[in-house]
């Protein structure tokens, strides 16, 4: 590079030095003279040579890294995209599971209201069997208690009369006497007796 430089600058050198002689002859054409035109030379070489370098070590690099940047800006875009697609997906199965599962509490909800139902209609129809059972077994004892009464009235009579007749046979008394003793014994026995 270093003679690429140096092969650069002779010929504009010589040129200089050419110029500044046919300057002295003519006259400077819009004030420019040999040192200007050597000094705009080397800022030109100077321009190419730092375009060359910073192309080489800077431009270069820098294409290299927006290239690498724009790569990984497109995997993430591309990986975006995939996950909003998966995200969608998840999100319909998501729905789709919730409304089935709305439906299947709605079905064990509605099967519980007629599992309950049927219950109620259970414990309902046995507690009426149970007011009948109950109503049946008092209706006997009601019936048997009063037949028991019954007998127990009738032994009372029979003891009575028993007692009376022991009384009219034992004492042979008169007809006036017997039916006191029967009144006496009725009033012994009270009219709750008969009544029953």
């Amino acid at each position: 590079m270093s003679g690429m430089i140096s092969g650069m600058i002779i010929p504009c050198m010589t040129l200089l030095a050419q110029g500044a002689e046919e300057e002295k002859l003519t006259q400077r054409l819009f004030g420019l003279d040999a040192q200007l035109l050597a000094d705009a030379c080397l800022t030109a070489l100077n321009v190419f040579i730092l375009f060359v370098l910073l192309s080489y070590l800077l431009f270069n690099p820098a294409r290299a890294l927006i290239k690498k940047r724009q790569d990984r800006v497109r995997e993430e875009m591309e990986t975006a995209a995939k996950d909003k697609a998966d995200a969608m997906s998840l999100k319909a199965e998501y729905d789709e599971k919730l409304k089935n599962a709305e439906r299947e509490v709605e079905d064990i909800l509605s099967d519980g209201r007629k599992r309950a139902i049927k219950r109620e209609n259970e414990i309902i129809a046995e507690a009426g069997e149970e007011a009948v059972r109950i109503r049946e077994r008092a209706e006997r004892e009601i019936a048997l208690e009063r037949d028991k009464m019954k007998d127990d009235v009738k032994k009372e009579i029979i003891t009575v009369a028993a007692a009376m007749a022991g009384k009219v046979i034992a004492s042979s008394i008169d007809e006036a006497g017997q039916e006191k003793l029967i009144e006496d014994a009725l009033n012994e026995m009270g009219e709750s007796t008969w009544q029953s």
